[in-house]
């Protein structure tokens, strides 16, 4: 690899490191696990997800709309309400989050096992 190549890498790597702390984020995951049965308000959004802070989901509703991957429509009622719906790009993400969800979760007595393995050598 020259020189040159390898700092197009570190670059490349550089900005694909915010893209994936996003969507590796537990908030960014059940938001768009959320959003994949189609658009919800805001409040409806946050009493479906446990534990969100009105803050928090505020924050990656932002962070997932100038992503690209979530779509916000103001409709003009008084009080006005706003909607939320994954667009195109977050709907192809939506496919390997859920295929990661579903690993996580069928693997879950093997990493409680390895958990209860790893306490016990560390416990002599």
């Amino acid at each position: 690899m020259t020189i040159k190549r390898m700092d197009e890498v570190i670059s490349d790597c550089r900005r694909v490191t915010p893209v994936l702390a996003r969507v590796g984020d537990k908030w960014t995951v059940l938001v768009i696990v959320r959003l994949r049965h189609g658009p919800t308000r805001f409040n409806e959004l946050k009493r479906s997800i446990e534990g969100i802070s009105q803050q928090m989901l505020t924050r990656t509703l932002k962070a997932l709309e100038r992503d690209g991957m979530v779509t916000r429509t103001t409709f003009p009622t008084t009080p006005p309400q706003v909607q939320y719906e994954l667009s195109e790009l977050g709907n192809s993400l939506s496919v390997p989050v859920l295929a990661l969800g579903k690993w996580a979760y069928d693997n879950l007595p093997a990493i409680d096992a390895a958990h209860n393995e790893y306490d016990r050598k560390r416990k002599y």
